[in-house]
């Protein structure tokens, strides 16, 4: 297949380079700078010369907080952009998987969500995103859409290099502890999208949407532990104390789910992935 990536700058485009080292398929890696998907009629004229088989569209505004006073971009990438590329599959007779996020729903659950519970995101990013998601269903194109949450890795700017970076600057951390969610390794990530390529050459190809993130739920505050955990077993500086606190007493600009774990039974089921070992990933990341 010849495949393109959006967004291969990115913390997922980067792994994905990584699992496609040795790939059989052929595959553009492109980022903002080279394929702009803000910009709808130049991201037409390119892709249509590039004439991808499949679209791997890794590219987003993921800037929580940003979000909330900068909502015409969030929505401009993370909806109107996603439109216009489902729209280009269906012109090329092109297949899309697409990375969503755990934000589209509202936290208030009290077991993980499955793919077909209610949505209710709380925030301009999550209502962006979930946009999107509906932009691509009523497209008409092929696709696959990915949910997957609290994401990191050895790339980009994510929790665990906040938490590294907050280690050798200060002797004492607070954390919020009463935010539950599933990290999940990118590494892996980008695993699940090749485990994936296969289907998408299957006569009875169903488009969906699937959850794939980290196995065991936890805490921002239990995940910074098992961070700092690792780190010291590297000999890297950690703090002294490191302390859980509420969501009150850690106000941010937007809302966060409070339950946000998802469940993976769907995509185990159909495709034997495992979720991701978020814990075995950050002796790596």
């Amino acid at each position: 297949m010849k495949i393109l990536v959006l967004g291969s700058d990115g913390q997922l485009g980067r792994c994905l380079k990584d699992q496609f080292a040795c790939s059989e398929h052929q595959i553009i890696f492109t980022t903002r700078c080279t394929l702009d998907i803000s910009d709808f009629n130049a991201a037409q004229d390119q892709i249509g010369l590039i004439k991808p088989d499949l679209i791997i569209n890794a590219s987003a505004y993921t800037a929580v907080d940003k979000a909330e006073d900068d909502r015409e971009y969030a929505y401009l990438i993370n909806q109107y952009a996603v439109e216009n590329i489902a729209n280009i599959c269906v012109q090329l007779n092109c297949s899309l998987i697409h990375v969503s996020t755990d934000y589209v729903f509202d936290g208030s659950a009290t077991q993980p969500y499955s793919e077909d519970d209610c949505t209710n995101p709380q925030g301009v990013y999550g209502k962006s995103k979930l946009c999107g998601e509906r932009a691509i269903q009523a497209s008409g194109c092929q696709y696959v859409i990915i949910r997957t949450a609290w994401v990191f890795s050895e790339y980009g700017n994510n929790f665990l290099k906040t938490m590294l970076r907050l280690g050798t600057e200060r002797s004492e951390l607070s954390v919020v502890g009463d935010q539950f969610g599933c990290p999940t390794y990118a590494q892996d990530i980008a695993h699940c999208i090749i485990v994936l390529l296969p289907y998408f050459q299957e006569d009875h190809f169903e488009s969906e949407i699937v959850h794939y993130c980290g196995d065991k739920p936890c805490s921002w505050y239990q995940f910074s532990l098992e961070i700092f955990t690792c780190a010291a077993d590297l000999g890297l500086p950690t703090p002294e104390v490191v302390k859980s606190i509420t969501t009150e007493q850690y106000p941010t600009l937007a809302v966060r789910p409070r339950y946000s774990v998802m469940d993976c039974q769907k995509i185990f089921h159909k495709f034997k992935l495992l979720p991701s070992n978020w814990r075995d990933g950050l002796t790596h990341a």
